[in-house]
């Protein structure tokens, strides 16, 4: 890139007119200066960078969800549109995968090469931006448990995102790793860091827990963290319920911007406006009809209103990226359906897409940071979007039954109890329980005859299915209506009829999944943050009966276990009945491109290829399509696994284009 002297001539967030005639710099070149003498300070006539003025104009982009080799471009194309900074999420569940278990990017998990937060903040510094960061511990994110570690639920009675000591304390041992990584790239010190948040939307639990906010910001204190603090919620619904004294107060929403900002300055009169969180889309849930989106035209125009409110702001989200495995979250509600899981694609209809393509948006955001933006800047060239393939359909090659998976399902990874357990509660993975995926509950030598009745007393979280010697004789899920039956979270203690020859004894399976836990909700309330999942209290019943002495199978579908899956069976037909394990290799030969695996076909289940966990499927949709980054694909033969709980489709398919809904 050349350097130039321009003079800009316009109008600003502030009103006036301002000539620029000066050569560009990088965002954070000009901002460091000859020297840095002060961090980000928030005054009453605007933000300060070490004695600069700073209009915040920022997109979030989450490592997590982003393919590392891709990094370094979605951060080029928020240079390129104009930026000046990238917001990010650090999601605890991840990097702390087992209580004092830490990945950082040197892990050998599935996702520890996304993990490498340090090298993610390294990236942003070399691009000369700057960097706001949400550390947690709670994150929201539509993100699995939003962000918490499920291995927290173990504890008895701890009360979670409060100032209860077995809470923190566990946050403590956590920040403890990780602050240090967030304290060295601070601005004052010579890194992209100006502002850090303190907790996440922390109005919206009820509650007004002023030791645990405070808690937090000691703990940053003491690792040597020294910017700006800040909280984020939506002004008119939660006020300044989630905020601490001496932390600045931003606003998160995706309408009415005037009513929230004015609502944000009666709050907080001396500091500037900032809205942390200006949703430029919206997530999906399974089962919704359609894929979320807005216009571009209310898009732009809710943006330059908050532009020439005026107030900085931070794009949620400048790319979604995706949901990975079984990372997506979901949401409790007070209506039917009372459990909404979200889909594995974060597309967000943000102004970036899920593949890391231009949208519409992104032109939109262009052009009016080219009208408005009070400086201009060095920017990174735009990068070009990736080439995408529709590589050839995919035959089927082999199975495994329920059963054969069982069979090989590591020692450590079941247990015997005489009683239900929910997943987390299994002496498994170093005493930390089961966090994701499926959970197989056996009962050996059962009698069941005619019209026999099991009932399962408590809830299902989130779908179970019921098989009789490896028969599965549950309907597949086509409708939400079902959800209202036998084998899901809305009805407690329900039951359904089984048919079986009475005279000989049989085995039980209930296989249970679990689709995502709450990321967002009330503390005054168990149900939004007690997210506990498999069977959650029993016992089960048949007519009557309650069963005990049972076998807990852990299906955890590790990366290092399905490599060492043997024993597959030749598949004859069109289709399988699950549930069922499917394999498939198909050869790259050439350089790897991107692409997509259409599941429209298929019923309901999750795919992993080359052993990394690419998602869930589900044949309500509203998502299609499974986004395979080029570097989860090797040149050579590559290997696709599909666990289907219902039936399969004939063959893998794959598209050039996303079918989001």
């Amino acid at each position: 890139m050349l350097w130039a002297v321009v003079c800009i001539v316009g109008l600003v967030a502030t009103g006036s007119v301002r000539c620029q005639d000066e050569e560009l710099q990088p965002v954070l070149k000009y901002y460091q200066g000859s020297s840095i003498e002060s961090g980000l300070v928030a005054d009453a006539d605007g933000f300060h960078l070490n004695n600069k003025n700073l209009t915040i104009f920022s997109g979030a982009l989450h490592y997590f969800r982003v393919h590392p080799s891709y990094w370094e471009d979605r951060i080029a194309k928020i240079s390129a549109l104009g930026l000046v900074a990238v917001e990010t999420y650090v999601p605890w569940n991840l990097h702390e995968p087992e209580e004092g278990v830490y990945d950082f990017g040197d892990g050998d998990r599935e996702f520890s090469a996304f993990l490498n937060l340090d090298l993610f903040i390294q990236k942003v510094y070399e691009a000369n931006l700057l960097m706001l960061i949400r550390p947690g511990p709670y994150i929201c994110a539509e993100w699995e448990f939003g962000g918490l570690p499920s291995w927290l639920l173990r504890t008895s009675g701890i009360k979670v995102r409060t100032s209860d000591e077995k809470y923190t304390s566990k946050v403590k041992a956590y920040y403890d790793k990780l602050l240090p990584i967030i304290a060295k790239w601070q601005f004052i010190k010579g890194g992209p860091i100006i502002a850090v948040q303190l907790e996440n939307e922390y109005g919206s639990t009820g509650v007004v827990d002023k030791e645990y906010l405070t808690f937090l910001r000691d703990l940053y204190l003491s690792h040597g963290i020294e910017g700006l603090f800040y909280t984020s919620d939506s002004p008119l619904s939660s006020g300044d319920r989630g905020s601490l004294e001496g932390a600045l107060q931003t606003a998160n929403f995706q309408v009415n911007p005037e009513d929230q900002l004015n609502r944000l300055k009666e709050l907080q009169p001396d500091k500037p406006a900032m809205v942390m969180e200006y949703w430029s889309g919206w997530f999906d849930h399974w089962m919704e009809s359609s894929h979320s989106t807005t216009s571009v035209e209310s898009f732009r125009d809710v943006l330059e209103r908050i532009i020439t409110f005026p107030a900085s702001f931070n794009l949620y989200m400048f790319h979604g990226g995706t949901s990975f495995g079984f990372m997506n979250g979901a949401n409790i509600a007070d209506t039917f359906p009372t459990y909404t899981p979200d889909v594995t694609s974060y597309d967000y209809d943000a102004p970036l897409s899920e593949a890391g393509d231009y949208t519409e948006k992104y032109t939109a955001v262009k052009e009016l940071l080219e009208q408005y933006a009070p400086r201009q800047f060095l920017k990174a060239d735009a990068p070009k979007e990736s080439d995408k393939v529709a590589y050839a359909d995919v035959p089927l090659l082999g199975q495994l039954t329920l059963d054969e998976i069982v069979a090989q399902v590591d020692a450590g990874d079941w247990v015997n109890s005489t009683e239900i357990l929910p997943m987390e509660y299994l002496d498994i993975n170093n005493g930390n329980g089961q966090s994701y995926g499926f959970v197989l509950y056996r009962k050996t030598g059962v009698t069941i005859g005619e019209s026999s009745v099991l009932q399962i007393i408590g809830r299902v979280r989130d779908l179970a299915i019921v098989l009789i010697d490896g028969e599965s004789k549950t309907d597949p899920l086509t409708s939400v209506i079902q959800l209202e039956g036998f084998g899901f979270w809305e009805q407690s203690n329900a039951s359904t009829t089984l048919n079986a020859d009475g005279s000989v004894p049989h085995t039980l399976d209930i296989l249970v999944e679990n689709w995502g836990r709450n990321n967002f909700g009330s503390l005054l309330n168990d149900k939004d943050f007690d997210q506990r999942k498999g069977i959650v209290s029993g016992p089960v019943l048949v007519n009557g009966t309650a069963l005990s002495d049972w076998q807990i199978f852990a299906l955890q579908f590790k990366k290092k276990w399905l490599q060492r899956l043997t024993g597959w069976q030749p598949i004859s037909g069109e289709s399988v009945h699950g549930p069922v394990l499917i394999r498939a290799t198909f050869n790259v030969d050439s350089t790897p491109q991107d692409t997509f695996i259409d599941m429209s076909a298929w019923g309901k289940g999750s795919v992993f290829l080359n052993g990394f966990p690419l998602g869930r499927y589900f044949n309500l949709g509203p998502q299609r399509t499974l986004y395979v980054p080029a570097p989860l694909l090797i040149q050579g033969e590559n290997e696709i696994l599909i666990f289907e709980l219902y039936t399969s489709a004939s063959k893998v398919v794959f598209s050039d284009v996303p079918i989001l809904g």
